[in-house]
């Protein structure tokens, strides 16, 4: 059975590969200074009765490089959407034409830079611990697994490792970029 054994590491990077995808998810999100229609895919909107991403009651547009426009389809969900974006903790304050919502984005100040980067810091502890969590469910298999040779357990133990590290230094990159980008003015 021991012969038999292989961890899959496919699944593994799959997942890792998730977590990276999460963390370049949430670092769109925050705010640079600069628009952008990614800084609103955490907004949900309470849209008939349930919780809606803002891209689906309406078109998020970049007319200018800092002004992002919603344009909400239904003159009904205007109000809620506005609330929805003032309540996000971006630091918008959404203006109405009528059914578009205007958001001029205000230049960043010194200490809201910093804030932001701490908060893209914590953005990217988390993704250290997805991957760490990934790294963990691998080697707990290879201790699990019935008859294994010590040294071969070490081999897999090894490669578990090397692309946990990998996936630790690609965190880390993505999150000196980011920090670079929140604090360029």
């Amino acid at each position: 059975m021991a012969d038999d054994f292989e961890i899959d590491t496919d699944d593994m990077q799959r997942r890792m590969d998730g977590a990276m995808t999460n963390l370049r998810t949430e670092f769109a999100s925050l705010r640079t200074g600069r628009a952008s229609a990614s800084m609103l895919e955490p907004v949900m909107v309470d849209a008939y009765g349930s919780p809606t991403p803002i891209n689906q009651v309406g078109t998020v547009n970049v007319p200018e490089p800092r002004m992002v426009t919603v344009n909400v389809w239904d003159k009904s969900l205007v109000g809620k959407v506005e609330k929805a974006i003032r309540e996000s903790g971006l630091g918008i304050n959404p203006q109405l034409n009528g059914t578009i919502i205007m958001l001029p984005i205000p230049e960043l100040n010194e200490e809201r830079r910093r804030d932001l980067t701490k908060v893209a810091g914590q953005y990217a502890e988390h993704a250290r611990v997805s991957v760490r969590n990934i790294r963990r469910d691998g080697m707990d298999k290879i201790k699990r697994a019935d008859g294994l040779a010590e040294d071969e357990a070490k081999m897999w133990e090894g490669e578990v490792q090397e692309m946990t590290d990998a996936y630790i230094k690609k965190v880390d990159r993505a999150l000196e970029e980011k920090q670079a980008e929140i604090m360029q003015v």
